[in-house]
């Protein structure tokens, strides 16, 4: 997951060369694939709005899965813009 995270890290470094629309998308899943890991965590988050996933059970993995799977698959169109971003050629500077 920490790849996928690494999406937001990278077109965040990339801005404002990449369109604000990308960092902003790429700073959403990041925040999401966070949410997961915290509720994740051994530490009872319920009290703050973060119901645990519990790892420990058959159920919490495949929940767990679950997310990481759905996380790679919306990670990957933005990991194709971030791409693409950076391959296009630089416009010159108008002035």
């Amino acid at each position: 997951m920490r790849i996928r995270r690494d999406l937001y890290k990278w077109a965040y470094k990339l801005s404002p060369l990449v369109p604000s629309e990308l960092v902003a998308d790429a700073f959403a899943l990041a925040r999401e694939i966070r949410t997961l890991d915290m509720r994740a965590s051994p530490y009872d988050l319920a009290d703050l709005g973060y119901p645990p996933v519990r790892v420990e059970t058959v159920e919490g993995r495949h929940e767990y899965v679950q997310a990481q799977r759905s996380f790679a698959e919306r990670a990957a169109p933005l990991r194709a813009r971030l791409i693409a971003e950076c391959d296009r050629p630089a416009r010159p500077c108008e002035g």
